[in-house]
């Protein structure tokens, strides 16, 4: 677990699931966050969420406000080498205030102080709050796979 200010980052849980859902099958929502892993079933989700994840298969994470104990985001992490990959949802309700900044930073300094020396996180270009978020973390662009525009972050450059 990894705690924040305002946040607990924290595997899922079965009470998260139907929150979860809830922004996750959101279609137009999730449109504008060009995310992947959206409009499945209950059942799809807890397999996933609640099933064995590794962080070198990629694992998804709960983020919780530590004050409601309300399911508000999620992290995925996917591990390769001292590479991570990382990728964040907020729920609409809580967008724009300063919960992704907080929680990123959070999980990028628990990171490095695990071992980590990169970060990389694939943005639609069209998302420029998403954009906005990774340069104010210090990611400049890296490269542009298919729809993606890669973002990547050197924690040598600025840790």
């Amino acid at each position: 677990m990894i705690t924040t200010t305002r946040c607990l980052i924290r595997p899922f849980e079965t009470r998260d699931i139907e929150s979860f859902m809830v922004y996750r099958n959101d279609l137009d929502w999730m449109k504008l966050k060009h995310q992947s892993f959206k409009g499945l079933t209950r059942e799809e989700y807890e397999n996933v969420l609640l099933g064995e994840q590794s962080f070198l298969q990629g694992t998804q994470l709960a983020i919780i406000d530590k004050a409601t104990d309300e399911l508000i985001g999620d992290v995925y992490i996917q591990q390769e080498g001292t590479t991570y990959w990382i990728g964040y949802t907020i729920v609409p309700t809580r967008a724009r205030q300063g919960y992704a900044f907080e929680v990123m930073s959070g999980l990028i300094r628990h990171l490095t102080g695990q071992g980590a020396k990169e970060f990389k996180a694939g943005v639609h270009g069209t998302n420029t709050a998403s954009i906005a978020l990774l340069k104010k973390l210090k990611f400049t662009f890296f490269a542009t796979e298919l729809d993606e525009q890669i973002y990547r972050l050197d924690v040598s450059d600025i840790w």
